[in-house]
């Protein structure tokens, strides 16, 4: 009768939904603080090459400047980083390339390094930093994750980024200095992708340990079934 009641349904739910609920949350603060920390340098790198221009009054500190503009990006990374396993889970396709936080760390850093390049390296014409661009998030991807629906997510998140941005210049929230693509630079989708890729790997990475305590506890459930049977 113990090892039934140990083993009932009732008792392990509730737990193991209790524990999945908090889990699910608490990746999602982690990786909304991420987007937001990532959101206020790159918005600064953008800022100070006059990249990107906002209305005066607004802008006045990395802190104040446009404040929908950290919270816009840490809600979106937020998404993407708890779409990503999920999306793996529904596909049974569990990624398993390179699944190790100094791999996360580093398509990080590759990411704000093709940032830097877009706001800090000067090239001949716009067209040569879209296809530069171009090749170093394509080649994150490949680096970092070579996923199919990696790349999928990555295309159709970066279309709806750039479509959102195009709105939101052409009704004069913001605006480009030297518009080349629609009211934006032409090389945005690019940063879009990159950003995207490296935010699922951080939700992937995430996601490795979200069952651990329901493992735990159910290895421990296990461990005093077999005891009572033996005694």
């Amino acid at each position: 009768k113990l090892v039934k009641v140990i083993e009932s349904p009732r008792i392990l739910t509730p737990f193991i939904l209790l524990c999945r609920t908090t889990n699910l949350l608490i990746r999602g603060a982690m990786l909304f603080s991420v987007g937001v920390f990532l959101a206020l340098v790159l918005n600064l790198l953008q800022v100070q090459r006059n990249i990107t221009l906002f209305p005066p009054d607004v802008i006045t500190s990395i802190f104040s400047s446009a404040w929908w503009v950290p919270l816009c990006c840490g809600t979106a990374a937020a998404m993407i980083g708890l779409l990503y396993p999920c999306i793996d889970s529904r596909l049974g396709e569990p990624h398993k390339f390179k699944r190790e936080w100094s791999s996360v760390m580093r398509c990080v850093a590759v990411f704000v390094g093709i940032n830097h390049a877009s706001a800090k390296v000067d090239f001949a014409n716009n067209v040569q930093l879209s296809l530069t661009l171009a090749a170093l998030s394509i080649g994150l991807w490949w680096t970092f994750d070579r996923s199919r629906s990696g790349f999928g997510l990555g295309i159709c998140i970066a279309f709806l980024g750039t479509l959102a941005t195009q709105l939101l210049v052409y009704n004069g929230v913001f605006q480009y200095t030297s518009p080349d693509f629609l009211y934006i630079r032409s090389w945005l989708p690019c940063i879009f992708f990159a950003g995207v890729i490296t935010m699922g790997n951080i939700g992937r990475q995430l996601a490795l340990v979200r069952n651990k305590p329901v493992y735990i506890y159910i290895s421990y459930i296990k461990a005093k079934q077999s005891l009572l049977l033996n005694s």
